[in-house]
């Protein structure tokens, strides 16, 4: 059963790595880039420290590195604990895919920080301004599913890794959520 699961999972790799073209790699590497998430998270402190003040927003800061820290690092025991190859490093695929980056990056794939590190991200701040800002997070999840595609596309993670990755990341950065508006309540009344 297992290795159905990942063999369905490399073909399916294969089908959605293989639908990009070269007119639209520069869009998909823009949307992998960590640092080109810059802005969102700045117009996020905005409106953070607009709708909640500058003790909240402390807090705020403080749980989004923690989160970040819990993901990133959760991610990296998966990686080297399961040893799953990248697409890109599996020599049974990596001569039928695109490969958009200019290298390849780590060796291990499983699960996909970038997708942990969006997904947490973006359903804590979902759940923060559910009630304080309009479609805040139905923009934040899709600019998520965004980042978490996009490395399918550049051909450095399996589908399973990006799905993990959200999960794991959705699972964090609810509890991350539920700590800070506690920690509002708690020490920022």
């Amino acid at each position: 059963m297992l290795e159905q699961l990942v063999q369905l999972d490399k073909d399916l790799f294969l089908f959605l790595n293989a639908l990009g073209t070269e007119r639209w790699d520069g869009f998909w590497m823009f949307m992998t880039t960590t640092r080109n998430s810059a802005p969102l998270y700045l117009l996020l402190l905005y409106f953070t420290y607009k709708n909640f003040g500058l003790k909240k927003t402390g807090i705020v800061l403080l749980a989004v590195a923690l989160l970040i820290t819990c993901t990133d690092q959760l991610s990296n025991f998966f990686k080297y604990g399961v040893g799953r190859l990248r697409p890109c490093h599996d020599p049974e695929i990596s001569t039928l895919m695109r490969l958009v980056k200019s290298y390849c990056g780590g060796k291990f794939s499983y699960f996909s920080a970038h997708a942990a590190n969006s997904f947490g991200p973006a359903v804590f701040f979902t759940i923060l301004f559910h009630r304080k800002v309009k479609y805040m997070g139905m923009l934040l999840i899709l600019w998520a599913c965004i980042v978490g595609y996009s490395r399918i596309y550049i051909g450095v993670h399996f589908p399973l890794d990006v799905i993990t990755g959200a999960i794991v990341g959705a699972v964090f950065g609810w509890l991350f959520s539920k700590l800070a508006i506690f920690a509002f309540q708690k020490w920022a009344a």
